[in-house]
């Protein structure tokens, strides 16, 4: 990885030519780039977290201020919980996977001597640009060089002294491997988002990994093909069929577990004839959690007797807010129908879930409900690359093509079609006299 200031267009240039040699190296000589990664990361432990230490302590200052979001604030911290220890093991975990390079797909005999092969192959240049998040750096530097990706990596300022050291770590541990400099760089210029933009004749493909307000901005100003999403407006829609305690259990981990993070709960959707049975005892766990409600009428009439509960008014824009904080929309539903129907008016597409017995009502849930993960009593905190074993991630996306869902290495993977033959022409097909016609005979992928 090269920290580098050169100009948005050179940068560019330099991460393309690294590309074509990236695509060509072996998977073992991939393999150990990421080896040589992690040694240097966990050896550089005690700067990296002083280094963080020292953008946390700034960020916080920022937020007293009014200058700077809370949840950035909390996404920006390499020492919570177990961020450090899981940021080294994705690494590790990213290098046990099977090589993505070069896997065949399709293989089809067009004609006696002519074979047609499927093939994957990196897709070349990925930009990626992402506020807080210091770990991001080590999640895509493995899966870009695993996949044989090239990276341009440009971070908010907020997080600069965490990014720089961990860039020369891995600067200094690509340096003993054969893996090129140049294929991830990190773009320490300021100002320079809109001409990397712009680069759309270099670059492949923007992940965009931060606020609602950046993944927007940059959807709208650029040419290049764009993976992630804007919003993490997640629901669980709640049936009277469900286990009241195994419910309680699933919406508070939604949640609480980490409210600032794109898979956290943000409405709960309650059937009418959960009201009284269930809605009370869910109410009283997130309460236990610090968690602030705001219910339409029927849900807050339902929650009346229950103590110590910080209840408010539901407006109409709090069922389209994603809140990244201990607040949580209420929203009372007749039917299964009218839960589907909120979700795919309200929701960003990202996860969702219901809290049901009935098999029959879960699966008609999860295909009429149109979102990149849909659970069936499970945490919306599942939604994660690390969790669904993909070692890690580059983000999760809500396009309607290529990638859904958290996004690892089979995401970072297009095709090439390559075809050998022995002088065929394509003149000599089709119909008609003397010409010849296709075998199209479908052969074994081994």
């Amino acid at each position: 990885m090269s920290l580098t200031n050169a100009s948005p267009a050179d940068a560019a240039a330099a991460a393309k030519s690294a590309s074509h040699v990236l695509a060509t190296l072996s998977a073992d000589a991939r393999n150990e780039a990421l080896t040589a990664i992690h040694a240097g990361l966990a050896a550089a432990r005690d700067d990296i977290l002083a280094a963080n230490a020292r953008d946390l302590e700034s960020a916080k200052k920022a937020a007293a201020d009014g200058k700077l979001s809370q949840s950035l604030v909390s996404r920006l911290d390499l020492g919570r919980k177990g961020k450090w220890e899981d940021m080294l093991q994705g690494i590790l975990d990213v290098r046990d996977l099977d090589d993505p390079v070069g896997k065949v797909t399709l293989r089809t005999r067009l004609d006696d001597g002519l074979d047609l092969e499927r093939v994957t192959c990196p897709i070349g240049v990925l930009l990626i640009i992402f506020e807080a998040r210091p770990e991001v750096i080590a999640n895509i530097a493995a899966l870009a060089i695993k996949s044989g990706n090239a990276a341009i990596l440009k971070g908010g300022k907020e997080s600069t002294e965490s990014f720089v050291a961990i860039a020369r770590v891995i600067s200094a541990a690509l340096d003993r491997t054969r893996v090129p400099n140049d294929a991830i760089q990190l773009v320490t210029t300021r100002d320079v988002i809109p001409q990397l933009l712009a680069l759309d004749n270099q670059i492949d493909l923007v992940i965009p990994r931060g606020s609602n307000d950046l993944v927007r901005y940059i959807k709208n100003n650029t040419r290049i093909p764009v993976l992630g999403h804007a919003d993490g407006l997640c629901a669980i829609y709640l049936e009277p069929s469900a286990d009241p305690a195994m419910a309680a259990e699933v919406i508070v981990d939604s949640k609480t577990n980490y409210p600032a993070a794109c898979n956290a709960l943000e409405t709960l959707l309650v059937h009418e004839a959960a009201l009284a049975t269930h809605l009370p005892t869910v109410a009283a766990a997130l309460a236990a959690k610090g968690v602030d409600l705001r219910c339409d009428a029927p849900s807050k009439a339902a929650l009346a007797g229950v103590p110590d509960l910080t209840i408010a008014d539901a407006t109409e824009q709090d069922y389209s807010t994603e809140f990244l904080s201990l607040t949580l929309a209420v929203k009372t539903v007749p039917s299964l129908a009218d839960a589907v129907a909120h979700i795919n008016t309200h929701g960003s597409h990202h996860t969702d879930c219901i809290l049901t017995s009935s098999a029959e009502n879960a699966e008609q849930f999860m295909a009429a409900v149109d979102s990149s993960g849909v659970y069936w009593n499970a945490s919306t905190r599942f939604a994660d690359g690390t969790r669904y074993g993909f070692g890690t991630e580059v983000g999760i996306s809500t396009n309607k093509i290529h990638s859904r869902g958290p996004v690892g290495l089979e995401g970072l993977m297009i095709y090439k079609y390559k075809i050998r033959g022995h002088g065929q022409v394509a003149a000599s097909y089709g119909a008609g006299e003397g010409k010849k016609q296709f075998l199209h005979q479908r052969l074994p992928l081994e």
